[in-house]
Parts: C-alpha cells; structure tokens; sequence
C-alpha cells in the first residue's frame, strides 16, 4: 500500500545518518541516495514547520553504555574514531532539528524522542535512514507501539543486507503502517500542507 496521507503535525525523523554509518556498504540502495533523498525530504519538512528530528548513535569512549547482553552474533568489540556519531553535512546545522542520541538499536528506548514528539503535538513519523532492518525497523516498531501512524521512505532507506532489507519493506513494514517513496511522500506532502 502505497502513502495516503500525511497528518497535519508529521515529523520526519532520521536514523543514524551520520559519519560512521553512512560510510559503510549499503544495498539496496547507496547510503549516498539515502543521504540525498533525506536531506530533500527534511528541507521540505523544514518549509512547512514540520520537526525534523536527527537521531544518532552514540556510545562512551570506554564503552560503558554500550548494549549488554548475550547474543548468538556479537558485534566486534572496538573503539569508535573521532567524529563517528557526527550527523552528516547534508543534514546538520539547522537550529530548529531535534536531535535525539540513542544507544539501543531503536530511537525510543532510553531516548526522549516520544516527549519531544508529543510535545509538537506530532502524530504521524516519516522515516529514513540506516539500516532498515535494525535501527529504522526498531524505531518503526516502537513508534507504532506507542500510537504514530507511521509511514516509510522505501527509497530512503537502506541496509547492510539486501535479503533483510527486503524483509522489512515487505513483510514488516506493511502492519506497523504505510510506505511509499521520497517523490510520493513528497508530493503528498505539497499537497496537504501547502
């Protein structure tokens, strides 16, 4: 089902568009695209006086935030360089964007993105970012959980793994809300919020 409409308090919220992230290999599409069809679809957000919200990940130095917890495919244990949690260029430097750090996989948990959210009086997210089937896909979840329509940018997403790209946009994204691409949610957009 492709994007039906936007409600009139919409945030665009991003996940984990930032230095460390995007310069990773991505499929299906580039994390160069994503970027681009992001930063399109904040300026629009930003011309009608919709929050756009940059959220990143982010951990202590000495990793004592990090998640705990066995799990059968641990990440490798390692130091993140300088800078890796910077919001990328194309995004950064609008003093009215909500910025969100995470530490969880997910931009709710352990976050105040649903109090800054419902301050706005925001009912509805618009998603973007990397990777769809982790921090996009936990956020989506969570979102829905807590009463957002929620809508995904099929073209403004991506992943590490095509297989599980896929599987979100098809198989779960479908029953925690709507999706569609940039250019759809774009023009929704400029008709509804003129």
């Amino acid at each position: 089902m492709s994007v039906s409409t936007l409600d009139p308090r919409t945030a665009l919220v991003v996940i984990d568009l930032q230095q460390g992230i995007v310069g990773m290999p991505t499929q299906p599409h580039a994390a160069s695209d994503v970027v681009a069809r992001t930063a399109e679809l904040a300026a629009a957000f930003r011309a009608r006086d919709l929050p756009v919200v940059l959220v990143r990940v982010s951990f202590a130095a000495d990793g004592s935030d990090a998640l705990p917890g066995r799990t059968e495919r641990q990440g490798p244990a390692r130091a993140f360089p300088e800078g890796w949690d910077v919001v990328v260029d194309e995004l950064s430097g609008h003093p009215g964007d909500i910025l969100v750090t995470k530490r969880n996989w997910g931009a709710f948990h352990g976050t105040g993105l649903d109090v800054q959210l419902r301050r706005r009086g925001v009912t509805q997210i618009v998603l973007t970012g990397i990777s769809t089937s982790i921090g996009v896909e936990s956020t989506a979840r969570a979102a829905y959980e807590h009463g957002y329509n929620v809508t995904v940018a099929t073209d403004a997403v991506t992943d590490s793994d095509p297989v599980s790209h896929a599987h979100a946009v098809e198989r779960i994204f479908p029953r925690l809300g709507e999706s569609g691409s940039t250019a759809e949610i774009l023009e929704l957009l400029a008709k509804t919020h003129a």
